[in-house]
């Protein structure tokens, strides 16, 4: 049984939708023994980086999650959930995160871009190719440059460039998945991205 943790904020139905749509029982909720107790643990995540620490604070769900991941079991963050994992965001100032795995999140410049000299439009919204830098079994299947949707104004910098499984381009390169051990997490939608992200969705199910 898959547990997407819910601390208010978040596309979770959609995210429940789309396991099911694989053939991967999920479960929405916030109830620490259910988390623990599950096979898959997702973190999923829309909104503001110091908004959601709070609301992961207050439901006082950190230490399930850091529990979780210390357990061995697979776990994914979506989008704002990926930048959770890391230490610390410059999201409306510099706010503290999970610190699981040692990186900044950062926003996008709007700087001009090579290919048209324009300035870059952000959010960064919409369907890009993912280009893979190293094999994860989240992505197998799925081919040299499959295409995810995504929509976002920040992105992941992490320390440890090992981590980095995709990297997309939208005014130079920046990290679009990771995983480190059985830390697995994509800046894009997965459960917005038909074919394939509901592959890479099915992929984490069957991990085990």
């Amino acid at each position: 049984m898959i547990a997407i943790i819910d601390y208010d904020m978040g596309n979770l139905r959609s995210v429940e939708k789309a396991f099911e749509a694989v053939g991967h029982r999920a479960v929405v909720t916030r109830q620490r023994q259910v988390i623990g107790d599950a096979s898959h643990v997702v973190l999923p995540g829309v909104g503001a980086f110091g908004d959601c620490m709070r609301n992961l604070e207050s439901y006082d769900l950190i230490d399930p999650i850091r529990q979780s991941i210390a357990s061995g079991k697979p776990f994914l963050g979506i989008c704002l959930g990926l930048q959770l994992l890391f230490t610390e965001s410059e999201e409306f100032g510099s706010h503290k995160g999970l610190n699981v795995l040692p990186g900044k999140v950062v926003r996008f410049r709007s700087q001009q871009t090579e290919k048209d000299l324009e300035p870059l439009k952000i959010p960064h919204m919409g369907w890009n190719a993912i280009r893979m830098k190293k094999p994860s079994r989240l992505l197998d299947g799925l081919g040299e440059d499959a295409y995810m949707y995504f929509v976002h104004s920040y992105y992941v910098v992490p320390e440890q460039k090992d981590i980095v499984s995709t990297a997309t381009e939208y005014g130079g390169s920046f990290v679009s998945s990771i995983a480190r051990d059985n830390i697995f997490g994509c800046q894009f939608h997965p459960e917005k991205s038909q074919a394939g992200g509901l592959k890479m969705l099915k992929n984490f199910g069957n991990l085990s």
